[in-house]
């Protein structure tokens, strides 16, 4: 083949089959092409960065512009190539070249322009997907170019490289099926996720019917430890890296950080951290010792104390009452401003701090307390530390003082006779019966001091509880007051007997039924409850009847209704029959005026990441309209999930399960005004 330059003022050739260079600026796009929808930026952009890394593989084919009179213009109309003259126009204006760059270029006034341009298009086969992935991952192991330079050379973004070098490190046995049609390229993708193609092929033997995207990531990071996972937000991706951890990461949908490999390195490293947040409590504090455990140790069996109520030193008192003072001054002075100024929002900030620490200080554990207790410290289910103090092993309780006898006498013992009846020890009569327990005569008057017998207290005392249970039946205040103490006596003390009431409440734990439910908003401001009621009890329980009685008639109602809520258990168990319990439930939820959206919302966690894709779509469909339900249909599951729960945002929408039905006084006339009344 003969080449010619062509220079600018040179007489057009147009021998067909001709190679010749043409200028840049002399080439146009022929208006026979039969591309006529536009190339894309992106298909542009990645032949310049082709053509500069590699220059022009494959040559133009052009032919002589002619104008009207069939004369040569000089110009010559690009018949096949058109987007690496555009591509090479891009470079022009990067200023890598000259618009005059001479252009291998091949003359063909033979063929009709438009039949050999869709030829070209038409007739070609695009490279395998498959091969791709393969041949981008050679080049980075045998020329050693990373993501950068390989992205730069073929005009795609580094991201992208990094996609198809990861799909290139498939199992040769998995890229086979992809190209025979076995999977698509979501699945491949899918499998990408781990670079181990043993595991890979494992994971592809063991699918079943289900051969979903989200199925295969499932199945390959099931030993893993998503990067959301409160043990990674603790620890951090930076110091689990540093300690020789893999983070795998997903390079085709959005990880949130990826999956940590190392289940077991992940935990030793938590409670490391866990463990030096102890000690710093510990010895700062001075408890005995300090516990470490990821999750909260409920059946630790141990007593908890609480703070007790201090007086402030005068020095705290002045600085309290001193930074109330000017607290209450800003208040009002700033009142009606709509906004604060910068350094009276930092002032306020500081007197804030400053009336809490304070504050802090009118409760205190005891220090014998602090010295025989000690704290666990947990991993929160947002991934913060936890603190717990105040909890008291068996080992170092206190021993019980021994109960003196009643005058030094000892306890008469006690028979029992055929019809299990007590009968008392002592004398006889003839005939082997006992004797009569009334004192005769004969009996010495010096007996006086004897102890009353115990078959004679029982039938005393139990006359005394008839009297009790009448009278305390017809004083509804009275009984309010000892239903509560007997409540509280067993709700906040342990191991003791104090209350004559055989009323006996009980409270199932509801962490093991629903994980991380302690650290919500609602479980914090049940514990703070909790806490606040027993930083006030009086520390011998003992005393306990006598601060009940003191309290005003709405702190009695207030502490008999906290110590009635932790009975309740709504929690509904597959084994359990218990529809009137429920149901029961359901009536004192209407009572109460629940509102669930106050305590729980959908999110992918509490529930859409745990339902079928049926019950998502039901949930926007109600919640929001079909059209929406519509619009994420054809979603994967994870992603609909995540859609979901952005659609469901400020809804209310709630499941059935744990919905209230409207009260009933709501329907009623003026019920608003008289609701808007209470609440004030």
């Amino acid at each position: 083949m003969t080449t010619i330059a062509i220079e600018t003022t040179a007489t057009p050739v147009a021998v067909t089959g001709a190679e010749v260079f043409i200028p840049l600026n002399k080439l146009k796009k022929h208006p026979n092409n039969a591309r006529k929808t536009p190339h894309s930026e992106a298909s542009i952009e990645a032949k310049a960065a082709s053509i500069h890394a590699k220059g022009i593989l494959q040559n133009l084919v052009v032919e002589p512009e002619l104008d009207t009179e069939g004369a040569a213009t000089g110009f010559y109309l690009v018949s096949i190539g058109e987007g690496r003259r555009l591509a090479q126009l891009l470079r022009v204006k990067r200023k890598q070249i000259k618009k005059t760059e001479a252009i291998r270029c091949v003359i063909d006034t033979v063929n009709d322009a438009s039949e050999i341009s869709l030829d070209e298009n038409v007739t070609r086969e695009d490279l395998s997907p498959a091969d791709q992935f393969e041949r981008f991952r050679e080049l980075a192991e045998t020329r050693g170019w990373g993501a950068e330079e390989i992205a730069a050379r073929f005009g795609v973004t580094a991201h992208v490289v990094r996609q198809r070098m990861r799909l290139g490190a498939a199992s040769p046995k998995l890229m086979q099926v992809y190209r025979d049609g076995g999977l698509t390229l979501e699945q491949l993708m899918a499998f990408a996720i781990v670079d181990d193609p043993a595991r890979q092929e494992q994971v592809y033997e063991n699918l079943s019917w289900n051969k979903d995207p989200s199925t295969i990531r499932r199945d390959l990071t099931r030993m893993h430890i998503a990067a959301t996972d409160r043990r990674a937000i603790f620890v951090g991706a930076e110091a689990y890296t540093e300690a020789g951890g893999v983070i795998l990461r997903d390079l085709f949908t959005e990880d949130r950080g990826g999956f940590y490999e190392d289940a077991a390195l992940l935990d030793r490293l938590v409670i490391e951290k866990l463990d030096e947040i102890a000690e710093s409590v510990k010895a700062g504090e001075g408890w005995k010792w300090a516990g470490v455990h990821i999750d909260y140790p409920h059946g630790n069996g141990l007593r908890r104390t609480y703070p007790h109520p201090v007086e402030l030193s005068e020095e705290d008192e002045a600085a309290y009452a001193a930074a109330q003072r000017e607290y209450d001054a800003l208040t009002e002075q700033y009142d009606s401003a709509e906004e604060l100024p910068d350094d009276v929002d930092q002032r306020f900030g500081k007197l804030e701090a400053e009336i809490e620490r304070i504050d802090a200080l009118r409760h205190a554990y005891d220090a014998d307390e602090i010295a025989r207790g000690g704290v666990f410290v947990i991993l929160s289910h947002d991934g913060e530390a936890r603190i717990e103090r105040g909890f008291i092993r068996a080992e170092d309780e206190v021993p019980e003082p021994e109960p003196e006898e009643d005058g030094g006498a000892v306890v008469d013992s006690v028979r029992v006779n055929g019809d299990g009846e007590i009968i008392e020890d002592g004398e006889r009569d003839e005939d082997g019966s006992p004797a009569s327990g009334l004192k005769t005569e004969n009996e010495d008057a010096g007996d006086a001091g004897k102890p009353l017998s115990d078959l004679l207290i029982r039938d005393l005392t139990s006359h005394r509880t008839l009297g009790l249970r009448l009278a305390l039946g017809e004083q509804p205040d009275m009984a309010l007051i000892a239903v509560t103490h007997a409540l509280a006596a067993q709700t906040f003390y342990r191991g003791v007997d104090a209350a004559c009431l055989e009323i006996r409440p009980t409270s199932s734990t509801l962490a093991s039924h629903a994980d991380g439910i302690e650290d919500t908003a609602a479980g914090k401001a049940l514990a703070d409850r909790h806490a606040g009621w027993a930083a006030d009890m009086p520390r011998d329980v003992a005393d306990l009847w006598g601060f009940v009685a003191g309290l005003d008639h709405a702190s009695v109602m207030a502490l008999f209704a906290h110590c009635t809520s932790l009975t309740v258990n709504a929690v509904k168990q597959p084994w359990e029959r218990k529809p009137h319990a429920h149901a029961t439930a359901d009536k004192l939820a209407t009572a109460v005026a629940l509102d669930m959206t106050a305590h729980w919302t959908p999110t992918v966690r509490t529930y859409l990441g745990r339902v079928t894709k049926a019950h998502i779509l039901a949930a926007v469909r109600e919640a929001v309209s079909d059209e929406a339900a519509e619009r994420i249909a054809g979603l994967k599951k994870t992603d609909m999930a995540e859609a979901a729960e952005q659609l469901l945002t400020g809804t209310g929408w709630l499941p059935a399960v744990i919905r209230t039905a409207r009260p009933d006084w709501l329907d009623q006339p003026q019920a608003d005004e008289a609701f808007q009344i209470a609440a004030e």
